[in-house]
């Protein structure tokens, strides 16, 4: 987390949270959801406005966490911006390097991942490919599956258990939605 976030957060204490307003897409892609897109309906049929801007997008990465209870969020200075998940918290990007018999896996943030620390390989009923790393439960993006396909061929990732995307998020222990969740704010530090 940012320091600038941290300061904030002290100077603060006790900013009510949001929900709603931040939507990730199964791509990686962030969205801006106003009022008038939030009245169109719930995320992703209704996305709203996709963020674009390098140093904004790298400002939520840098302060994109989990809390106690699975649900994602972006700090966004002292206010919890609860976010909307497509599907996973985590978009996972993949390069295999057939020579070599290399793996290279970072989320959509750009945190790197040790392909040795898998937990859980899972396909689901549409053919999306879900992997369990230290840092959670996350979807391979849709332009990276034939290196993971490889990667599976390869045997470097074990071949997938077959789950209902609809129970993916208790058995991996996150929510996709925090906008039905009761009035909350941030505990004190």
């Amino acid at each position: 987390m940012d320091e600038i976030v941290k300061q904030a957060m002290a100077k603060w204490p006790n900013v009510p949270a949001c929900s709603g307003w931040l939507g990730l897409d199964a791509r990686g892609n962030w969205y801006l959801r106003d009022a008038q897109v939030q009245a169109l309906g719930g995320f992703p049929e209704s996305r709203g406005h996709r963020i674009e801007h390098e140093k904004l997008l790298e400002f939520i990465g840098r302060n994109y966490l989990e809390d106690d209870d699975g649900y994602w969020f972006f700090q966004n200075g002292p206010q919890r911006v609860f976010v909307e998940l497509e599907n996973t918290p985590w978009i996972w990007r993949l390069r295999f390097e057939h020579e070599s018999r290399t793996l290279h896996i970072h989320t959509h943030t750009g945190l790197p991942q040790k392909p040795a620390a898998l937990r859980a390989v899972v396909l689901d009923e549409e053919g999306s490919l879900y992997l369990q790393l230290p840092a959670g439960m996350g979807v391979v993006h849709t332009q990276d599956m034939v290196d993971a396909a490889a990667a599976i061929e390869a045997g470097i990732i074990g071949e997938p258990s077959e789950m209902a995307r609809a129970d993916i998020p208790r058995q991996y222990g996150f929510h996709r939605s925090a906008v039905n969740r009761a009035e909350q704010s941030r505990p004190p530090p």
